[in-house]
């Protein structure tokens, strides 16, 4: 990984890869992403949001809105969200060293678990505030309401599509993209809550927007916790199928046989691997090594590390195992 650049791996090559493989196809390639673009985006989302979080706190005061403050609530902790994503982002630029053989790629996935976290949080709140609403209506300015939350549309959907781009190849851009997708539709609930205060006086309708608000961020948030658990315990990342990989591996000609394989990620980008390989030849070892090492980085395995063995000899771990 260089200063500037990361490398995201999204879909190509698949012509190449269809040819290699059998006939089949595969949605991997590397898809290079300025990450100097990517910390503008993040700069601009969070300072946006601040802004509107202290406009949207305020109001939610001055109209006594529980839409208006459970959104603000939930937009402070997309803020918290952003700030860790980019650290996150900053962390896996870092050098490896003698202490941190990966370097902090790591940080990354506990941070977009962090961020699943936050959500929920912000849920429980959410969902306290709203029932107590519930319980004991108030009167709402349903019309400022919704011109606030109007500005929020605009602020979360211009924040969104910062981020497009890259959600589908970063777990903590997508987080940041979910967030913000979230909100946008959030606000256009207030707002539809707000013009129907306005002419009805229906006042119950603003909790009620609060609890679907809560309904909407754990949606929106259960898939990114799901993933990051999953990442975070070493799990075969989303994607990647372990029979797929040692299906690929076997299919060269010197190779008899893969086993002892284990798949896990040492980023939310970037996976490693380390497998057995029976050879026919152990002499062609460095030839067979090259060959499999390319098909893996096609895969967004990067990092492997393969012990080869001759095909009538058994496995030093099971001989381990057995002693």
């Amino acid at each position: 990984m260089t200063k500037n650049n990361i490398n995201i791996i999204k879909q190509s090559n698949s012509d190449k890869h269809e040819h290699e493989h059998g006939g089949h196809h595969h949605s991997h390639s590397h898809v290079i992403t300025d990450t100097s673009r990517l910390t503008k985006a993040f700069l601009w989302g969070i300072g946006l949001n601040v802004m509107y979080v202290v406009v949207e706190t305020v109001f939610g005061f001055l109209y006594n809105s529980m839409g208006l403050l459970s959104d603000a609530g939930h937009n402070l902790s997309d803020v918290a969200a952003l700030v860790l994503s980019l650290i996150a982002i900053r962390l896996a630029m870092k050098k490896t060293d003698s202490h941190f053989t990966y370097g902090y790629k790591k940080s990354t996935i506990l941070i977009s678990l962090l961020n699943a976290i936050i959500l929920f949080v912000a849920v429980g709140f959410i969902v306290v505030e709203s029932v107590e609403k519930i319980i004991t209506p108030q009167a709402v300015d349903g019309l400022g309401v919704a011109w606030i939350a109007g500005i929020g549309v605009i602020v979360n959907g211009a924040t969104m599509l910062f981020f497009r781009k890259d959600q589908e190849g970063d777990l903590n851009v997508k987080g940041a993209y979910l967030h913000m997708l979230a909100d946008a539709l959030v606000s256009v609930g207030v707002v539809v809550s707000g013009i129907i205060i306005h002419f009805t006086n229906w006042y119950i309708i603003d909790p009620i927007v609060g609890l679907i608000v809560a309904v909407v961020i754990i949606l929106s948030a259960w898939e990114l916790l799901r993933e990051s658990l999953r990442l975070a315990i070493d799990a075969v990342p989303a994607g990647i199928s372990v029979d797929e990989i040692r299906e690929a591996l076997m299919e060269n000609p010197e190779v008899t046989d893969v086993h002892h394989i284990h798949i896990w990620a040492v980023s939310t980008t970037e996976n490693a691997l380390t497998a057995h390989i029976k050879v026919k030849d152990i002499l062609k070892e460095e030839d067979i090594k090259k060959s499999l090492k390319s098909i893996l980085a096609k895969y967004n395995i990067p990092h492997s590390t393969l012990e080869f063995e001759l095909s009538d000899t058994p496995c030093h771990n099971e001989i381990i195992a057995n002693d």
